[in-house]
């Protein structure tokens, strides 16, 4: 008789998962996130001396220091892991930009920038990894969107970043479907409000701290390991009939 395991449904032995913006952050919690439960991690960021630090401690990784907006390196960053790893298993797109701008002081370029990193890199990355994929008929892509995807930011006025990532959740549907039947999920995960560089220093600011306890259900800012039960769920084969999902981790922001 079978021993019942559900835990192993989240183990990533022997595959190989790409993250961007794997420098600091919340980028860098899902590739050690994902290398604890077995994963070989594929590191893509710029700032290449975090990248080789942090590769240090994840044995099987690969640190590939590109900059995502520009279309060469992200057909570098494919062809890298293929070249050393042969296969790719788990895509987690989290490089990302936005700041906290007014529409009327927002620029062309600040929209600009936002939609070629935050949507275009993205779909451009789910594309090339996405061919490796299909040929092997499994694959998992995590699209890292935001709740602002879902419901408006202001009084943090940011335009560009709730479009953005408005279009990375209907992208995230939309693939799901054209690759649902060859093997391949493809899923979103819209983080609330959680410490990174986005964020500058929201968790010590008082106004920002009482704005987040106001609207919040749980009136707090999420901690950095309150992401990784859901990242792992949609990554691994835990997650195997769940597509074209947005998965909000938002302490109830958006339950209003």
């Amino acid at each position: 008789m079978n021993q019942l395991d559900p835990l192993s449904l989240f183990r990533l032995d022997g595959q190989v998962a790409i993250v961007t913006g794997a420098s600091s952050g919340l980028g860098e919690r899902f590739a050690r996130v994902l290398g604890a439960v077995g994963a070989d991690v594929v590191l893509a960021a710029r700032r290449v001396e975090r990248l080789e630090s942090l590769a240090e401690s994840l044995p099987g990784s690969l640190a590939v220091g590109v900059d995502l907006s520009r279309e060469s390196d992200r057909e570098r960053l494919v062809a890298e892991t293929l070249d050393r790893y042969g296969r790719i298993d788990v895509l987690v797109n989290n490089a990302g930009i936005g700041h906290a701008v007014s529409i009327e002081d927002e620029t062309l370029d600040d929209f600009r920038g936002a939609m070629e990193l935050n949507v275009t890199a993205m779909w451009h990355l789910s594309k090339l990894c996405g061919e490796s994929m299909v040929a092997a008929g499994s694959g998992s892509i995590v699209n890292v969107a935001s709740m602002l995807g879902h419901v408006a930011s202001t009084p943090i006025r940011q335009a560009h970043y709730c479009a953005s990532k408005g279009a990375v959740i209907n992208l995230t549907r939309e693939l799901a479907f054209q690759w649902g039947r060859k093997g391949v999920r493809v899923n979103a995960l819209s983080p609330g409000w959680f410490k990174s560089e986005m964020t500058g220093d929201m968790d010590t600011d008082e106004s920002s701290q009482r704005f987040v306890k106001t609207n919040a259900a749980i009136p707090r800012m999420g901690n950095a390991d309150e992401l990784d039960g859901a990242l792992l769920l949609l990554a691994s084969s835990a997650g195997g009939y769940m597509t074209g999902h947005s998965l909000l981790v938002d302490g109830g922001w958006t339950a209003r």
